[in-house]
């Protein structure tokens, strides 16, 4: 009886021992399932994370290759650069960077005009004078004489407990375009007031031009009905005449030149002698000439007929300014009217005088609209540039060369048929 209870007693206590067991075991598995859960549930932020962090790297270098930057960061103990990308616009050239330059070394690419700001500006920002980096500056191309431009903004994001810089940030990109910008802005300002100014000295020359002849027309016809001379008479209606036709000339010039840029007036081509124009401008031009200056014709066709297809008109208002202008300012020795044989269908006719000569750095601005060396010599600014306006016209150009003291020589080339 004894040995069956025992063994009953062994029974029950295996079998409490066995479910016990299984108690422990099935709640180590539910721990190890709500465990699981919590893992996977960690896992899966982790990964979205991730994602995002990788989505904004993508972002990031799509801002930057967007804006064509490079981004650096700089140690402001060692002075080194460390580059993370770099997505500026090449062009022709671009200097390389290189992770352990110094920013002596990056001085080294600078213009040397440049260096010593940009060289300063870093220091200041690495020794904490400063919060902000900004600077524009040239860098050099090897083996050549150009350059192109950068621009590098930098800011400070850390800290030691000093309040020392430990570590900066920048960026940089090429700005050649931004600069080419800039440059044709300025000069486009420049040369608006260039015109204003011009604009306001042509309103005082064409007030003073057109008031001389005026003047001189009014007065003389004034005092006619009190003249009873016939000789005397005559000399004062040659006199209002020739101011007449001063004051024609003024105001053609500038209907004329209005006209021609306007595209008003087209051009129109004839047959016409040369010879013939050339001669008529030149014995009208030696009605002028100071005294003890002479006027020559050089003809490479002299004697014989040289017929010419262009626009008469212009060609021959071209010829009439540019031997006023050399009437004008020839005291003394002579003034030669010339052409060459024509050679690939166009000729050259010039006009080549003694005369005080054009400075080099005004031989291309006589040519500007109411431009004037000498303000105290008569006429509007306008001949010249009327000449290079009509020559354009015809297809052809206006040129000179020229020295101080020793005269000048104009030449207008022209196609013909």
């Amino acid at each position: 009886m004894l040995r069956l209870l025992s063994i009953i007693g062994r029974s029950s206590f295996t079998d409490i021992l066995f479910w016990g067991v299984m108690v422990i075991l099935f709640f180590l598995f539910l721990w190890f399932i709500f465990r699981q859960r919590k893992v996977g549930k960690k896992l899966k932020y982790e990964l979205e994370q991730l994602d995002r962090i990788k989505g904004n790297n993508i972002e990031s270098d799509f801002v930057l290759k967007a804006m064509k930057l490079t981004t650096w960061h700089l140690d402001p103990k060692t002075m080194k650069l460390t580059f993370d990308a770099d997505f500026r616009e090449k062009g022709t050239w671009v200097a390389p960077h290189v992770d352990g330059d110094s920013i002596i070394e990056l001085g080294q690419q600078i213009h040397p005009q440049d260096a010593p700001f940009v060289d300063k500006a870093l220091r200041d920002i690495c020794e904490g004078r400063t919060e902000d980096y900004h600077m524009e500056y040239r860098v050099l191309i090897p083996h050549s004489d150009n350059c192109y431009w950068e621009e590098s903004y930098a800011t400070i994001v850390e800290r030691d407990v000093e309040g020392k810089p430990t570590s900066i940030v920048g960026t940089t990109k090429r700005i050649d375009n931004r600069k080419q910008m800039e440059q044709a802005l300025i000069e486009a300002r420049n040369r608006a007031e260039e015109s204003d100014r011009m604009k306001s000295a042509f309103i005082a020359n064409m007030s003073h031009e057109i008031r001389t002849p005026l003047n001189a027309i009014v007065g003389f016809t004034s005092v006619l009905p009190d003249i009873e001379a016939e000789e005397e008479r005559k000399a004062l209606l040659d006199l209002v005449h020739e101011n007449t036709q001063k004051l024609l000339h003024i105001i053609d010039d500038v209907v004329n030149i209005s006209k021609i840029e306007s595209g008003q007036e087209q051009t129109q081509l004839t047959s016409f002698e040369l010879n013939q124009l050339l001669s008529e401008h030149a014995d009208r031009s030696r009605q002028e000439l100071k005294p003890g200056v002479g006027l020559l014709t050089a003809f490479a066709r002299d004697g014989e007929p040289m017929m010419i297809t262009t626009d008469y008109g212009r060609l021959s208002e071209i010829v009439r300014h540019l031997l006023s202008n050399a009437v004008k300012f020839t005291s003394q020795g002579s003034i030669v009217l010339g052409y060459d044989m024509p050679a690939d269908g166009r000729i050259r006719i010039w006009v080549a005088d003694t005369g005080k000569g054009i400075a080099e750095e005004h031989q291309e601005r006589i040519f500007e609209r109411f431009f004037k060396v000498d303000e105290f010599v008569p006429g509007a600014g306008l001949g010249l540039s009327l000449c290079r306006t009509m020559a354009y016209s015809l297809g052809g150009s206006v040129t000179v060369t020229s020295k101080l003291g020793e005269g000048s020589k104009f030449v207008v080339e022209i196609p013909i048929q």
